[in-house]
């Protein structure tokens, strides 16, 4: 690690502890604010769903915030606003989360909370077939019924990987959602919201010794339960060209994606760095060597970006994931004529590398988004937790702009070896609702 990089980990201590039920528990202790972050991952994403039941986590998500054996509907926010605080949830690939920033004061009612629904959400009948409705009303104006709603994210992988875990709609199919039961979502509570399948994580104004009492006063009552294998999501490497095309008649202009296989983000973690920063001077910036050619000098895009993670967040996701390139085109360019410019940018860097000055405006722009989320506590909480849970290592939250900035140009120049035109993914998108 170079002495410039040393400068960017972030000092903050971490202390982690387990209860006998199996929760991980990571505090991350602040003074400097009076502010807490309390946030719980659970080992369940999108890709631990069972088949028949697509959309399951996301589902699930919805029903923790349906009240609990202690907090009645709508009690859980109420609490958490009377404190001056903020709550919400999210779904990702491999986990699903929940948190609250509040003051320091009120960390106990924010464990309280969270414990509760860890121990018995309400699981009924009518909050089921509520949050159903909920959800397909999401699916409808955010996928459905938007342009590019669909658009890579749910439709690549089905080109790119084959198995299950990566290929099914997580956001849920309307026939695999109607069908839920209340005995499938007990099950899958009993199954996947175990203690020992979750991290719980707590930064900001607090006492170690103080918060591991009321963590084991609140927590520690929870039963503990068998926790479910990791579901295997690695896949072989492709060795040909996979494509297709999907219609969008809402979309104002036509549309390519390509997806390469990259390296595995938790096993191959400094291989998968070069990786990270190569979508970076790819397309991020007015400055980057996609946004150059294709929409400033060609002038053969109207939009571009590259990223890794299908949620655009490289450092909270597990193999196998995929470095996206995405373009939105005129109708009158070929698709191909973009694919093969982009293909061209890739197979300069492979033969000419990475200036070094080039290299550090990339860095510091990674590193800079880095520090920005950490700055906040809840920010700062929340990356600790994915860490915790995806790596095994909290502190790779605090350290990962310092192993960014110790990247080489080197190791950049390497990481085009996985962008092989003999083995992308392609998603064509057809613009078809302006036809005449």
């Amino acid at each position: 690690m170079t002495a410039a990089g040393a400068e960017l980990t972030l000092r903050h201590p971490v202390e982690r502890f387990a209860l006998d039920n199996g929760l991980r528990v990571v505090l991350a202790p602040d003074r400097s604010v009076p502010v807490v972050a309390v946030t719980v991952f659970y080992g369940v994403g999108m890709r631990n769903e069972p088949e028949g039941r697509t959309g399951f986590a996301h589902l699930f998500e919805h029903m923790m915030f349906q009240g609990s054996a202690h907090v009645p509907k709508m009690e859980h926010a109420r609490l958490v606003q009377a404190a001056g605080g903020s709550f919400n949830g999210s779904t990702h690939q491999d986990y699903t989360n929940y948190y609250e920033a509040l003051p320091a004061e009120a960390l106990e009612r924010a464990l309280f909370l969270e414990a509760d629904r860890m121990a018995a959400p309400a699981i009924t009948q009518e909050n089921l077939r509520n949050q159903i409705d909920v959800v397909k009303e999401e699916i409808r104006v955010n996928v459905l019924n938007r342009p590019y709603g669909a658009f890579p994210w749910l439709q690549l992988p089905r080109i790119a990987f084959d198995g299950f875990a990566n290929t099914h709609d997580g956001y849920g199919s309307f026939v695999d959602l109607e069908s839920s039961t209340v005995d499938d979502a007990t099950d899958f509570f009993s199954r996947y919201y175990a203690p020992g399948n979750a991290v719980l994580c707590i930064g900001g104004d607090l006492d170690v010794d103080d918060t591991e009492k009321l963590v084991r006063r609140w927590f520690g009552p929870v039963p503990a339960r068998d926790v479910p294998p990791t579901p295997p999501t690695g896949e072989p490497w492709p060795s040909e060209v996979r494509r297709d095309v999907v219609e969008d008649a809402l979309a104002p202009a036509p549309a390519v994606a390509l997806g390469w296989r990259v390296p595995d983000p938790v096993g191959d973690f400094d291989r998968y760095l070069g990786t990270v920063l190569l979508a970076e001077l790819l397309s991020e910036g007015d400055a980057s060597r996609l946004e150059r050619r294709l929409v400033h000098d060609e002038r053969i895009a109207i939009a571009q970006s590259s990223y890794v993670g299908l949620f655009g967040d490289p450092f909270d996701v597990r193999d196998a994931t995929l470095l996206t390139t995405q373009v939105h085109h005129p109708a009158g360019v070929p698709v191909d004529r973009v694919l093969a410019a982009v293909h061209e940018e890739v197979r300069r860097i492979a033969e000419d590398g990475v200036g070094a000055e080039e290299l550090a405006r990339v860095q510091a722009r990674a590193e800079a988004q880095l520090l920005r989320q950490a700055d906040s506590v809840l920010g700062r909480t929340l990356a600790f937790a994915a860490a915790e849970l995806v790596h095994g290592r909290a502190e790779l939250a605090g350290e990962l702009a310092a192993r960014l900035a110790a990247v080489t140009p080197a190791q950049v120049r390497a990481a085009t070896g996985d962008l092989d035109p003999g083995t992308v993914a392609v998603l064509e998108l057809r613009a078809t609702g302006g036809r005449r």
